[in-house]
């Protein structure tokens, strides 16, 4: 039995080192003089390399080795970044590129390549779109095809003027009052500039450069004078034509959506000018400004003694406005407006503030504060979006009967209150 165990071990053996011998892989290859190399497998595999002369002591087989550079592609080398040597470059920002103020940092401003690369080759052009939630203002790249059409279109639609009001105007006596008031001073002198200004000719800088230029006499002289005071009893001409200190008008519209507050635009949009150039000669200006989708109460006049006092802050004219909100107000919210806040350009206090509706989207606010958009701005800090914006009352005067889009001419006791009492 050990003999046949001591045979079984041995054949056993015997197969091993046999099937060994039958798995190893000839290698060999046709030599040259250097090195002998195996060619059949992949870049990412190790190559057999051979016995070298030198090699064959040390054992060595197999080599991961590169091979040298043969000019087809540059072997990279990784290097440790650093500063040193390198100079300092200053960022210069490019002015080429406009942004809105405010709008730095704020990834909604930023203008992608695409839209760069588009606006260089003419083809597309940036328009503003108007303000976001944020009451800040939006650009849109489109088609310059599309925007010229549509400026095209717009030149073409004529804003009629507003009806004229039934009642005619009023012919204004301040005498009595100011006799009252011992503001009566005939012999009382004013600046030339503003006499010509209150002639309805120009306004008080053009005015200024008529005078520069020598185009306005004064009693037959030529007055160059800056600051040259006039009485109402002095011929003042322009033109060889006699001019006159205009009678005062004061016009309250109840203005519409769509409309700028402005005397003149050179985009050709529609201004509240246009709803009253039919109610006087007289140049009349508006008193203050309301935004394009703002509605309400705005008055115009040449009377630039009132329109300086309704403007000064210090004089506190109270406005009331109907706010339509996009959700209802919350009640803390609510407290901390009455309270007073913060905003980026100061302290916000309002002088009441009403719920009138049940969902609480609809407020009445009254506010003396006459910074731009401080209505608008006032929901803004609190996440809210003003979705209509009228104003009902103005320094006193309300819209009774005075639909939307017309006009009427203050009367002589309305005018009083304004310019003597308010």
């Amino acid at each position: 039995m050990k003999k046949d165990n001591n045979r079984n071990q041995d054949s056993r053996k015997g197969s091993k080192s046999g099937s060994s011998k039958e798995g190893k892989r000839d290698f060999s290859s046709t030599r040259n003089d250097k090195k002998t190399s195996f060619e059949g497998r992949g870049k990412s595999e190790s190559s057999y390399k051979g016995r070298s002369s030198k090699d064959e002591s040390k054992g060595k087989r197999w080599s991961t080795e590169k091979p040298a550079y043969s000019g087809k592609s540059k072997p990279t080398e990784k290097k440790e970044f650093s500063l040193e040597g390198h100079p300092k470059k200053k960022y210069t920002p490019n002015s080429s590129v406009q942004r809105p103020a405010g709008s730095y940092g704020k990834s909604s401003y930023r203008k992608n390549d695409d839209s760069k690369s588009a606006e260089k080759s003419g083809d597309f052009k940036t328009v503003y779109k108007g303000r976001g939630k944020d009451e800040r203002p939006v650009f849109e790249t489109v088609k310059r095809s599309d925007a010229d059409a549509k400026a095209s279109k717009k030149k073409f639609n004529k804003v009629m003027p507003a009806e004229a009001p039934a009642e005619p105007r009023p012919n204004y006596n301040f005498e009595v009052i100011e006799k009252k008031l011992n503001k009566t001073n005939k012999n009382e002198a004013i600046r030339l500039n503003k006499y010509i200004s209150n002639s309805g000719i120009c306004s008080r800088r053009e005015a200024d450069n008529l005078i520069q230029s020598g185009e306005i006499k004064v009693n037959g002289q030529v007055i160059m004078e800056m600051g040259y005071k006039v009485q109402l009893s002095d011929v003042v001409t322009y033109k060889g034509k006699n001019i006159n200190p205009e009678k005062p008008v004061y016009v309250l519209l109840n203005k519409p959506k769509d409309f700028i507050t402005t005397t003149d635009d050179p985009m050709e949009r529609k201004t509240v000018m246009q709803l009253v150039s039919n109610a006087c000669k007289e140049r009349i200006f508006p008193v203050g400004r309301l935004d394009r989708n703002t509605t309400g109460l705005l008055l115009f006049t040449n009377d630039g003694e009132l329109a300086a006092k309704l403007s000064h802050p210090s004089n506190q004219i109270k406005k009331i406005y109907q706010v339509t909100l996009d959700k209802p107000l919350t009640r803390v919210d609510e407290e901390v407006i009455l309270e007073g806040f913060e905003l980026e350009d100061g302290p916000v206090k309002v002088n009441d503030m009403q719920v009138l509706s049940k969902d609480r989207t609809i407020l009445g606010l009254e506010i003396h504060i006459g910074r731009n958009r401080i209505v608008r701005r006032i929901f803004a800090h609190f996440g809210y979006e003003v979705e209509a914006l009228d104003r009902v009352m103005y320094a006193g005067l309300d819209k009774k009967d005075l639909t939307r889009g017309n006009y009427r001419f203050l009367t002589e006791k309305e005018v009083i209150n304004l310019k003597y009492f308010k």
